[in-house]
């Protein structure tokens, strides 16, 4: 066989990934925290960039909004309560304890000996987030080389501490605890005998919960020789105590959300501004600037580090105002598509991808989808991550869409007015949104139901009097 060498020319194409482009997409997929911690890290290795805004960090977790309660799904607040000139991301984080500093501090208080306290203070740390007891009494008077009486009994004094039903070593032995501290508040207030606790409530609780976990308030009725109304009651009164008394003493780290841009109604429209206060404003350092019209032309390494320096900047500079523009077009383009939303609520929610929005604002998607992921609104109907107004949807019988948020809206407020005694079944839900033009399957209707949380009705199924 033989072989040749030759000289061909061939075109081709390819996506070349400069550092500039990778820069832009970068910034534009931060959020607006991780910008800024991208953005100190930028200013501290390029003494060419200044800001008008540094950022304290030791007063960062005091300078953000809490978005426990304003996160996109979450019930929307109906309205700002200050204008945009006036918003302050600083909205005050609470300092949380820890469940164990809390215990640990009770402890201290009660008169106990050298010996007790130790084993409070071994026990305490043997109890979970959600308040629970992990280890067992007998294993604990093993480690620690004492009476099992004597781990019993400082036990007993860790369960009366606050919250009430901590140190529980299961599920019912919580649930017990609480109720016996609501019988003594019941009793010290001279309530009547109809408020008393059941007698039947601790035989439910030793014997049935899994049966209440699934509604089966007529089986539990029949096992424990009581009404259903009675079983109804004491379920509710069940509703009422906390199994996981601990978690209020959460330590997970808490999120924060700024609002990169601003919805507004003006009149009959709405208009969107971004957040300029967000981010601190930069510009180039007059000093490095003047340093490169008077700098020794002999001295080139210098000038290249300085030159290096600024076209970093200016390319910095240039990313974050493509990075502005593009959340503001995005977020004006959804605002025109999702109008029914904001004058109407989650009921008028319309279907939208992210090629519409692309097509819209004549952006790729996978520019839309960094635009959009992890960047918040705030508007007249509360703080929305701009990925929410994404929706799939079903048709209605007038060809148009109806956005699963909306769906699920209607769900919840269809079961919200059903009768208690006759909750609707996912066959009659489907039935009535039909009955609207939506058209949409009965297993359909069960998931959305599902995801929101929302009992089947079995289990919503109520046995009063």
């Amino acid at each position: 066989m033989q072989m040749g060498y030759g000289l061909w020319q061939e075109q081709s194409q390819r996506l070349v990934m400069t550092p500039e482009l990778r820069q832009a997409i970068t910034v534009l997929q931060f959020s607006s925290l991780e910008l800024l911690e991208y953005l100190e890290g930028e200013l501290a290795v390029n003494p060419v960039i200044e800001s008008e805004q540094r950022v304290d960090w030791s007063e960062l977790a005091r300078m953000q909004r809490d978005s426990s309660s304003r996160v996109a799904g979450a019930p929307a607040v109906e309205s700002r309560d200050r204008d945009r000139d006036e918003w302050d991301p600083a909205a005050t984080v609470r300092q949380s304890q820890s469940l164990h500093d809390h215990l640990s501090n009770q402890l201290r208080l009660q008169k106990l000996s050298p010996e007790e306290l130790r084993i409070g203070r071994y026990l305490i740390g043997n109890i979970d987030d959600n308040g629970y007891l992990t280890l067992g009494v007998p294993e604990c008077a093993t480690q620690l080389k004492t009476k099992l009486e004597r781990v019993e009994a400082v036990l007993k004094t860790i369960q009366t501490f606050e919250p009430t039903g901590v140190g529980a070593r299961n599920l019912g032995e919580c649930l017990r605890l609480q109720l016996a501290e609501l019988a003594e508040r019941t009793e010290r207030k001279g309530r009547s005998k109809q408020e008393k606790i059941p007698s039947a409530i601790y035989p439910l609780i030793d014997h049935c919960l899994e049966d209440v976990a699934q509604g089966r308030i007529t089986r539990v009725a029949s096992t424990l020789g009581v009404t259903p109304a009675e079983v109804q009651r004491m379920v509710d009164l069940l509703k009422t105590l906390d199994p996981k008394p601990g978690r209020m003493y959460s330590t997970e780290t808490p999120h924060y959300i700024i609002p990169d841009v601003f919805v507004e109604k003006v009149g009959r429209d709405y208009v969107v501004v971004v957040n300029e206060k967000a981010l601190p404003k930069l510009h180039i350092n007059e000093f490095y600037r003047s340093m490169l019209s008077t700098q020794d032309p002999s001295h080139k390494e210098t000038r290249d580090y300085i030159n290096g320096k600024l076209n970093g900047a200016l390319w910095l500079m240039k990313s974050l105002e493509q990075r502005r523009q593009t959340i503001y077009n995005v977020t004006q383009a959804i605002v025109e598509m999702q109008r029914g939303f904001f004058d109407g609520g989650i009921s008028n929610m319309k279907p939208l991808t992210l090629r519409q929005v692309a097509d819209q604002v004549g952006l790729h998607e996978s520019t839309v989808s960094r635009a959009t992921t992890g960047k918040y609104a705030q508007t007249p109907r509360g703080v929305f991550e701009l990925k929410y107004f994404f929706n799939s949807g079903v048709q209605t019988s007038t060809g148009d869409g109806a956005a699963a948020e909306s769906i699920k809206a209607e769900i919840r407020r269809l079961i919200s007015g059903e009768d208690p005694k006759k909750p609707l079944s996912d066959q009659k839900l489907t039935d009535l949104l039909q009955a609207q033009g939506i058209e949409i399957a009965r297993r359909t209707v069960a998931k959305y139901r599902e995801e929101e949380g929302l009992p089947s009705s079995s289990q919503r199924k109520r046995y009063d009097d």
